[in-house]
């Protein structure tokens, strides 16, 4: 059975859009969609009235209107949508471990909203085991032009971004869009480089020829695999997190890596996924790897 695509809803106009950029992808893909809302009853200890029912039937509520929404739009495609009874991380989590990918909403340039307030969404991105996408609200509706570009990150050796790329050509596959791998590099201190990496520096002519040398290399079995998708190679030297920026300014989606955490503990997802996320304008995915 082929895992669904995974969005979590909770009534806003993000996760509204992530419904819809979620739908699109699985129309694109040929995968049905799970439609996620976590409610949990919890009874305060202060003496406030709570009415369950009523708030049963606003959870009910918010499932209804992600699931008409991506139906009235979307009328050929396999939804299912369902109220699970835990807490936001909790949910998610679950949903994301049966799934594709999961699919969030995000306010832009800001923390990511919803149910996934304060750190949730974050805790949910840094213990992820599948990709993660988050979608802004304009982003929801947005359609894919001719011409359009996956940008994706790149770095390390191609044994660490293998993930990355290729969920970075499956999403250029099948949009007909073109990929434009980046791969950022700076000078660090002369004590950062061993023997050996400044001996393939040398031979390789020098130290951005052998950043464009490690892209290549990187990108060769995926360029095999996925012979229509055009790709662009983009090395620079700067920060990582701004040249991706930079380069994703007119993209459809950002793909960035996220090394998988061993230890539960803590909510850290990286540098250059934590800017993408809080600044890029298209949506961003992170694609946990080793």
């Amino acid at each position: 059975m082929a895992r669904a695509i995974a969005v979590g809803v909770d009534g806003s106009p993000e996760s509204l859009a992530a419904a819809d950029w979620a739908a699109r992808e699985a129309t694109l893909r040929g995968l049905p969609v799970r439609i996620v809302h976590a409610w949990l009853w919890q009874p305060l200890d202060v003496p406030v009235v709570q009415d369950r029912e009523a708030l049963t039937q606003s959870a009910n509520a918010v499932v209804r209107e992600a699931e008409t929404h991506v139906a009235a739009r979307y009328p050929d495609l396999s939804v299912s949508a369902e109220v699970v009874p835990d807490t936001a991380v909790a949910a998610l989590l679950g949903a994301d471990e049966q799934a594709e990918m999961l699919v969030l909403g995000s306010r832009g340039h800001g923390a990511l909203v919803g149910f996934m307030l304060g750190s949730y969404g974050q805790q949910v991105i840094a213990a992820a085991t599948r990709p993660v996408v988050s979608v802004r609200a304009q982003a929801g509706d947005a359609g894919e032009p001719e011409g359009a570009e996956i940008v994706v990150g790149q770095q390390g050796g191609a044994e660490y971004s293998d993930t990355v790329l290729g969920f970075a050509f499956e999403a250029a596959a099948v949009r007909g869009a073109t990929v434009r791998a980046v791969r950022a590099w700076s000078l660090p201190p002369v004590f950062a480089y061993s023997p050996g990496s400044m001996r393939l520096a040398d031979e390789a002519g020098g130290l951005e020829p052998f950043e464009k040398k490690a892209l290549e290399q990187a990108l060769a079995p995926w360029r095999e695999r996925f012979p229509d998708v055009p790709v662009i190679e983009h090395v620079e030297i700067g920060s990582a997190g701004q040249v991706l920026l930079s380069a994703a300014s007119r993209a459809r989606l950002l793909v960035v890596g996220r090394r998988v955490r061993r230890s539960p503990v803590g909510t850290r997802i990286g540098s250059v996924a934590h800017a993408a996320l809080h600044h890029a304008t298209c949506p961003v995915a992170v694609v946990p790897h080793d």
